[in-house]
């Protein structure tokens, strides 16, 4: 039988993140290609539960490690439990979130195995047994495909790029504790908690949906009127760097290459010209939508809906008549 392909899951406060269903669902896909079973790594403290909902979206084995020890990510524990595993299981293949999480972890996991590493993957496929990564360079300027060839061979999945699949509520999956030694010696730090710049915000790498800001917004005050059309849309909001760098926005909301890369279903950049920096950071978004009166603006290039047009008269009145549809 061929060997497992294994998935690392992000869990955050007892609640799996979104990029866990992705790269589960994707490593269901692989292997069925290959013939084998999907495996489940999930650390946390109080998370055994969730093996259930691993199990649905295709999971055969979830090997958990419950210890409070693993309430928050710490790079040690978290790759010294992980690599012990994945010696014990030996899998073909391991995917992991290109999250804040994953882009630490699978460097890490990548070193004390001794193979190569695919980051922040837009698309895989498997060629002979091998798994081929296509995953964009150079501020998005090519899509570069990188060949793994040493094994077990480990991609990090760009979130929001992978199509999860249906949950199937009658599938289920074998359960087995993690036993590898773990202890407060083995940590050279501990995050004692994460803390949200605002409650309820919605998380830009976790959103379905941004409304972005870029200089063109003119003043910070001006934000209100995105932050009421992203109300309207259940949205995340984010920023240019030029806005951020004005002190306009906090830095956890910039998008682009010194910001947090972004996947969303919708993006809509309100008064953002397009530099190459920011469209590093949120050219991979299924459907932009660009606002900007300058009918030259570079973002116009990249988008697939474009309003030319002054975004102060041009947002209020979108906003307005998404209200009217949403309300019917």
């Amino acid at each position: 039988m061929a060997k497992p392909v294994l998935a690392i899951a992000e869990q955050r406060n007892g609640t799996l993140r979104k990029a866990t269903y992705e790269v589960v669902s994707e490593g269901r896909r692989l292997a069925d290609q290959l013939g084998g079973e999907l495996f489940v790594i999930l650390l946390g403290a109080g998370v055994t539960g969730l093996s259930a909902e691993l199990a649905h979206y295709g999971a055969n084995k979830v090997l958990v490690g419950d210890n409070e020890i693993f309430k928050n990510y710490s790079a040690e524990g978290y790759t010294k439990t992980i690599v012990a595993t994945v010696k014990k299981v030996d899998p073909e293949i391991i995917l992991v979130p290109a999250s804040s999480f994953g882009k630490d972890l699978a460097p890490r996991l990548a070193a004390h195995l001794d193979v190569g590493l695919a980051t922040d993957c837009v698309k895989l496929k498997l060629e002979n047994g091998r798994l081929h990564a296509l995953r964009p360079m150079y501020a998005n300027k090519i899509l570069a495909e990188h060949e793994l060839l040493a094994s077990p061979q480990i991609a990090s999945l760009r979130p929001n790029n992978f199509p999860v699949v249906q949950p199937d509520a009658s599938k289920t999956a074998a359960m087995e504790p993690i036993t590898v030694p773990i202890s407060a010696g083995d940590l050279k730090a501990v995050v004692k908690e994460f803390v949200s710049g605002e409650g309820g915000k919605i998380e830009l790498t976790e959103a379905n949906v941004i409304v972005s800001g870029g200089r063109g917004i003119k003043d910070s005050a001006n934000y209100k009127i995105l932050e009421e059309l992203a109300e309207v849309l259940g949205a995340a909001v984010g920023a240019s760097r030029s806005v951020v760098d004005a002190g306009w926005r906090p830095h956890s909301d910039q998008v682009g290459q010194t910001g947090k890369t972004v996947s969303p279903n919708l993006y809509i950049a309100c008064g953002i010209s397009g530099a190459i920096q920011h469209l590093a950071g949120m050219s991979s978004s299924k459907c932009i939508v660009a606002i900007n009166k300058d009918p030259d603006a570079p973002i116009f290039q990249r988008a697939d809906y474009g309003i030319v047009g002054d975004l102060f008269e041009v947002v209020p009145k979108l906003t307005e008549e998404l209200k009217k549809i949403i309300e019917k």
